[in-house]
């Protein structure tokens, strides 16, 4: 590579903070006891276990009795969707484990608009008598699109005391995967008016395999991994106390500088989008202009590969992605793009790109400079190639 490595990719995962791996060391080694063994040692590392757990509650506004920890993100998702039975609603640009379960229960997939955005009004008129569980995402991982949870909550209240005053005593939950923007947005649990919440240590730069499902008081599960009973019998299993511990830290670290990066990252972004399309008029930007994160630029360079662009600008030392790594992994144009109504030519000219701890001043001038000369040589192939 002619330059350092530039990773543009942090939507995708983040690098564990050093101060993370710092707290999390001791755990591996000097403290690796099992904290639901009786002698000292062990009961010292159950302390330090529901320490760090009643940390990340306080950072959520929540208590620590309604977390439970899980390996990460998507097993959150399942045991939120699994603990239900019934009709769900969830929109069409949601993550795949959320649409995968989606399918596993009657349900009714709401339509975002061109940029991403889910309506409060079209989640009300897709619940139904049977709806158990409205699952929305606090950020769209593809577009930064940031969606109105708030409104939505008020939509699921309402129905709820609805239901409560005809003696209809059918629950209904609301879900939010917030794992996406919890670097950027407030995540407090009450702010948000959610009943469950998801968050993923991964995306915060802690450690991966690592994630939670925040449950309301009022909320009832079933569990999805039975034994031993850990975490409120919802997840048996011995806890992953060095994950947790990580966790919190992480959760800590991101909170007290959250206004600060987003400013930050805000004004990187915007000066690689001017860049480029400065270079590339004819360039379409996806997403929300106003509500998005700061992190997030989707562009589609019309008559381009935008996978054979990612592979080119990794030449050169700047790692970018098509989309979700999901969707990449799997071979698959991105069901985001297809589902905001982006034509299918320039859902395969996308990249995104996405900026985090690792983005300096320095390094997106590089990468611009970079972009802008891979994407004019590809522009300058693509002409040859079609006399």
């Amino acid at each position: 590579m002619n330059y350092e490595t530039i990773y543009l990719d942090h939507a995708a995962a983040t690098p564990m903070d050093a101060r993370v791996l710092s707290a999390m060391q001791p755990y591996f080694s000097e403290k690796f006891y099992n904290p639901s063994s009786p002698y000292l040692p062990a009961v010292i590392t159950r302390r330090e276990y529901d320490d760090a757990k009643h940390k990340i509650a306080v950072l959520i506004g929540a208590k620590p009795a309604e977390i439970i920890i899980t390996a990460g993100a998507t097993e959150s998702i399942n045991l939120a969707f699994n603990g239900v039975d019934g009709h769900v609603v969830v929109p069409n640009i949601e993550h795949h484990s959320v649409l995968a379960n989606a399918m596993n229960h009657k349900n009714t997939i709401v339509q975002s608009d061109k940029r991403g955005l889910i309506s409060a009004e079209s989640i009300k008129l897709a619940i139904r008598p049977d709806t158990r569980l409205v699952s929305v995402a606090l950020a769209n991982n593809e577009l930064g699109t940031i969606q109105p949870i708030r409104d939505i909550a008020e939509v699921v209240k309402v129905e709820r005391e609805s239901r409560l005053i005809k003696g209809d005593k059918t629950p209904i939950y609301f879900h939010c995967d917030a794992s996406q923007g919890a670097t950027q947005l407030d995540v407090n649990v009450a702010r948000l008016g959610v009943d469950m919440l998801t968050l993923n240590a991964g995306k915060i730069y802690g450690p991966k395999q690592v994630g939670l499902l925040w449950l309301a008081s009022h909320v009832k599960l079933k569990a999805q991994i039975v034994g031993g009973g850990q975490e409120n019998g919802l997840r048996s299993g011995t806890e992953n106390v060095a994950g947790t511990i990580g966790f919190a830290r992480a959760l800590e670290l991101v909170s007290e500088h959250r206004k600060y990066e987003s400013e930050r990252l805000m004004k990187l972004r915007d000066s690689l989008q001017k860049t480029l399309f400065t270079a590339f008029p004819d360039v379409t930007i996806s997403g929300h202009k106003k509500h998005r994160l700061t992190s997030h630029l989707h562009m589609s360079f019309p008559k381009l590969d935008g996978e054979r662009l990612i592979f080119l600008l990794e030449k050169r030392g700047v790692l970018v992605a098509t989309g979700s790594a999901c969707a990449a992994n799997n071979g698959t144009r991105s069901h985001v793009l297809s589902a905001i109504g982006l034509k299918p030519e320039l859902a395969d000219a996308s990249i995104r790109i996405s900026l985090g701890h690792l983005s300096t001043t320095e390094h997106i001038e590089i990468a611009g400079k970079i972009m802008v000369e891979e994407i004019k040589n590809e522009y300058q192939r693509v002409k040859l190639c079609q006399k």
